[in-house]
């Protein structure tokens, strides 16, 4: 592994509003440059300030085109859809939802017994060909969720293999890499990255030398696509961050709201069916 990647950009995330009122921090989100191929959306989320009020989430909204990752590190979020599927995810828990052809959903944060919530959601594209496939859930409890550790570094491997120990989920069409990774104060780790794939990280505390340069959260890290790995060290403070990488599909996007298809025409089509009231029926 004799060629490191670099850092492309860094990213400072944003402040924005959705749902009912929920504050969020983003880093990326759904354009038709599709710079993040075959990534889409990333936020990060806390209700941790008494001064906002009352919590408020997503209510009932429609999904179509996606891939919807949602992960909890404090606190739980109740879910519903208009499938008849409902459930909670809490602490370490993810949700993997692949929207499909379409469903409507409704996200409710709550508060952990000591006033938190924190956590992300991730947005993963679909290919055209799957564009209008089934939804389904892969439901994955923190118990199940494996832990590599070694040498200082800590890894919960969500999805994709590190060191042969592979994360839960399975059967993404993106055959991304999704993992919770930890390096304590003078650590280090070099992580194998197809050459071409794109790879990001959101780090999300402390701060790393990442390529050689160093990054203090919070910021999204995107790297340059040409390299064969990741290499990753820290000084004298520890570093966590969520890492993602995939092969981009390469193909056209358009993106509309909570949908992301390949055509306008595919755009038109879907509003008609929230009109008619047909979507996800």
């Amino acid at each position: 592994m004799n060629n490191p990647r670099k850092i492309y950009q860094t990213i400072e995330p944003q402040t924005t509003i959705e749902g009912a009122g929920v504050r969020l921090l983003r880093s990326i989100a759904p354009k038709v440059s599709n710079l993040f191929d075959p990534f889409l959306l990333f936020d990060h989320f806390a209700f941790n300030n008494p001064l906002e009020g009352p919590l408020r989430g997503f209510p009932m909204h429609p999904h179509r085109g996606i891939e919807t990752v949602t992960y909890m590190l404090e606190g739980s979020t109740a879910h519903r859809d208009s499938l008849g599927n409902q459930g909670l995810i809490g602490p370490g828990d993810v949700q993997w939802m692949s929207a499909g052809r379409g469903i409507l959903h409704e996200e409710m944060p709550r508060r952990s017994e000591s006033g938190n919530i924190y956590g992300f959601q991730l947005w993963v594209n679909l290919p055209s060909h799957l564009k209008m496939s089934e939804p389904r859930y892969q439901e994955v409890n923190a118990s199940t969720i494996p832990t590599f550790e070694k040498n200082g570094v800590k890894i919960r491997v969500v999805a994709g293999t590190v060191d042969g120990v592979s994360g839960p989920v399975e059967d993404i069409a993106a055959s991304p890499l999704y993992m919770d990774v930890e390096l304590a104060p003078a650590s280090e780790w070099r992580f194998p990255i197809p050459n071409g794939h794109n790879a990001l990280a959101y780090l999300f505390h402390g701060e790393g030398i990442f390529a050689d340069e160093i990054v203090s959260a919070v910021r999204m890290l995107q790297f340059s696509n040409q390299g064969n790995h990741l290499h990753v060290k820290t000084e004298n403070n520890a570093a966590r961050f969520i890492l993602i990488a995939g092969a981009p599909f390469k193909e056209p996007i358009v993106p509309y709201g909570h949908f992301v298809m390949n055509t306008i025409e595919e755009i038109q089509d879907t509003l008609r069916e929230l009109r008619s009231g047909t979507f996800a029926q």
